[in-house]
């Protein structure tokens, strides 16, 4: 196998015709690659992403080939891939009021084109879903993810492929957040990656509904009004925004006690959405 790109957590390997994608326990926060690893990381994710992709197949299909077909050093971290080539867009979707959306509605009432009702607080609910793509900047390249409206993305892709993305990506998020509602999990937003087969089919890939690609929250601690305790990387960015970083490279190396708490949290997010215990 030939290594062809290394990103921010994942390791993208050619092997004939199919791609291997391994997730490492490598993890970022404001698009830097923190020093310290996260045990287990890149099992969760991948395990909880096959999970997804199992119950989401009837909505869009996904690049999965195989996920025991893999090197076995990478056994369960792993996962035997279609080619496809990438859209260069994030999908986006949020159902919450939270992070970058929160700074921006608390500024200009809205997100990313998308009006708002006024009185919404930290962790509102929103009306319906909102679509909020960004651009897809590449690791290394020192530049962080810029917001999109949904005019930029007709710009970029035509009008078209930008609706059928923001369909598609609405939907995934809606049945993701039914699912996981029925588990006790609120998912506030989460971040898609689609690509495009041979045969021009547009295609799930990377991740799906994981805590590096989503916001969760417990539903029974979730309020309004204040940050909400978060099944996710959250607890680190709160984290390494505490120690007065300033969001370049190199970031900070976590201590042992915030590598102990985000990794419980991962194996919460996994144990509750999936109903499996981690191993």
């Amino acid at each position: 196998m030939r290594l062809v790109h290394s990103g921010k957590v994942r390791d993208v390997y050619e092997d004939g015709s199919d791609l291997v994608l391994v997730a490492s326990d490598r993890i970022s926060v404001y698009d830097v690659v923190l020093p310290t690893p996260i045990p287990d990381k890149g099992a969760i994710l991948t395990q909880l992403s096959l999970w997804w992709f199992e119950q989401l197949a009837d909505v869009v299909p996904n690049h999965v080939v195989s996920a025991t077909d893999v090197p076995a050093q990478w056994a369960g971290r792993a996962v035997r891939c279609r080619r496809l080539s990438m859209v260069p867009v994030e999908c986006i979707a949020r159902g919450y009021l939270a992070g970058s959306g929160l700074a921006e509605y608390r500024t200009t009432g809205g997100v990313q084109g998308n009006r708002l009702p006024e009185g919404l607080l930290e962790g509102s609910r929103l009306p319906e879903p909102i679509f909020t793509p960004s651009t897809k900047e590449p690791a290394g390249s020192g530049r962080h993810d810029a917001p999109l409206t949904f005019a930029e993305v007709e710009q970029l892709l035509g009008p078209d492929d930008a609706a059928r993305l923001r369909e598609l990506t609405l939907e995934v998020y809606r049945r993701g957040v039914e699912l996981a509602a029925a588990r006790g999990v609120v998912i506030a937003d989460t971040k898609l990656e689609f690509g495009r087969s041979e045969a021009g089919e547009l295609i799930l890939g990377d991740e799906l509904l994981t805590p590096d690609s989503s916001r969760f929250w417990p539903a029974e601690d979730w309020q309004p009004g204040r940050p909400q305790f978060a099944f996710d990387k959250q607890y680190v960015r709160d984290w390494a925004a505490s120690t007065g970083w300033d969001r370049t490279a190199p970031g900070p190396e976590l201590p042992d006690d915030v590598v102990a708490v985000t990794r419980e949290r991962y194996v919460t997010a996994y144990e509750r959405i999936t109903g499996r215990g981690w191993a």
